[in-house]
């Protein structure tokens, strides 16, 4: 599902044209960014969590050169679904 598809179906389910549906879903998207760049966590109840996280130095390969280099320890926008979040029923 791509953003324009998400702005359809929350419009058909709320009776909204799309031009009403895609700022509010753009500044929900902006926000839920925002705050994860800032080092917050979003939590939204029933559906998951937003969260920063570490990822340790590592070595990895650069496959075209054939060389090892060292990837710097990094933090990464990481989702964790709620418990109520499943897929598989």
């Amino acid at each position: 599902m791509t953003k324009q598809d998400l702005i359809t179906v929350v419009g058909s389910k709320t009776g909204q044209n799309d031009s009403h549906v895609r700022p509010i879903i753009e500044a929900t998207l902006d926000a839920i960014k925002e705050c994860v760049q800032r080092k917050e966590p979003v939590y939204l109840r029933g559906f998951g969590t937003f969260q920063p996280k570490k990822r340790a130095e590592k070595k990895a390969r650069n496959i075209t050169a054939g060389t090892t280099i060292i990837v710097p320890a990094h933090e990464v926008a990481h989702f964790k679904p709620s418990k109520s979040f499943t897929i598989n029923k």
